[in-house]
């Protein structure tokens, strides 16, 4: 029996797991220490949790979530080119940090999203018949990617609608007019 699930019994609650000064992660709900493998588990398996610090009680989630890409990223295929990730830094202490992380964050949801039926749509196919499909050249494929690529394209107006209505207001609170 799980001791974190909501009263409800709809959602579970959200899992802490504490990080000790020795850099062990203690799951307060097994009442165990685990491994940063076993927190990518919880991530795969779509399991809300929050690393706190022991100590402090501060929320480290997001250190050890780039902890984990970290050694993802070093240990066999990266998922980041080097461009990538030099495009990215470059946008830290920019004006536009807030909207690209909104970007990025839509646009992996919306590709998520994609992922999620494309499973859907597969199970029960054959390996060859994935192949198939997989191919870009497929009809099914590219629909699949031209639907990906509207929902991109939705998100970045988006962005601009939004940087316009900010610039416009940020104009008029200075008293300066387009």
């Amino acid at each position: 029996m799980q001791k974190n699930k909501a009263e409800s019994g709809s959602q579970p609650a959200v899992r802490v797991i504490k990080k000790y000064p020795n850099r062990r992660l203690y799951d307060t709900d097994t009442s165990s220490y685990i491994t940063l493998a076993e927190v990518k588990t919880l991530v795969m398996d779509n399991e809300p949790f929050v690393v706190r610090d022991a100590k402090t009680n501060d929320d480290l989630t997001r250190s050890i979530l780039l902890q984990i890409i970290l050694e993802e990223e070093t240990a066999g295929v990266p998922i980041f080119t080097e461009q990538v990730l030099a495009n990215i830094i470059r946008f830290y202490g920019h004006a536009m940090q807030d909207f690209m992380g909104a970007y990025l964050e839509k646009n992996v949801q919306i590709f998520m999203d994609l992922q999620h039926k494309m499973a859907e749509q597969s199970s029960g196919v054959t390996p060859e018949a994935w192949k198939q499909f997989m191919n870009v050249q497929s009809p099914m494929m590219q629909g699949m990617m031209g639907t990906y690529l509207e929902q991109s394209r939705s998100a970045f107006t988006q962005m601009q609608e939004q940087m316009q209505k900010n610039s416009e207001q940020m104009l008029a609170a200075l008293g300066l007019k387009r």
